[in-house]
């Protein structure tokens, strides 16, 4: 009965603690993902070494030379919203929780990440919600906790 009871902790525990999610102090964005590829038709792409700049203490990968121009030329166009942490998290808990790169969501413009696990799929909760409720939370709350660790 013991091991049944441990077992059964461990296996909750496990899951509340993935649900929480990574937390990132990385300085390379959006995991050295090229953040203008997310608006092609061929979606995201790793940056390479050789392509990089740097704003607002972060380093941004490219997958080449074009795709640095572009960025160079329009930043605010390809800076993923709320830090590159995951919108719904910043929206519904106000906390800076890491993503999956590879998951995300272009909406008015704008790149949105999202956290994702076996267990946890914050895209698909962002978009079974009221989406423009939550962009507005998300841009309130970001406003709050941006300079937070």
């Amino acid at each position: 009965m013991k091991k049944t009871i441990f077992l059964l902790f461990t296996i909750f525990a496990s899951i509340t603690f993935y649900q929480c999610g990574p937390k990132t102090d990385d300085k390379v964005a959006v995991g050295g993902y090229d953040v203008v590829s997310y608006y092609s038709t061929d979606g995201p792409v790793k940056g390479n070494e050789t392509f990089t700049t740097d704003i607002d203490g972060k380093t941004y990968y490219f997958s080449n030379k074009e795709s640095l121009e572009e960025f160079t030329n329009n930043p605010n166009k390809y800076i993923p919203q709320y830090g590159g942490y995951c919108a719904y998290a910043v929206a519904e808990k106000k906390i800076k929780m890491g993503v999956d790169p590879e998951v995300y969501e272009i909406r008015d413009g704008k790149l949105y990440l999202f956290y994702n696990s076996f267990f946890a799929n914050k895209l698909n909760d962002w978009q079974e919600g009221d989406t423009k409720a939550l962009q507005a939370k998300g841009d309130k709350n970001w406003e709050e906790i941006k300079n937070s660790k």
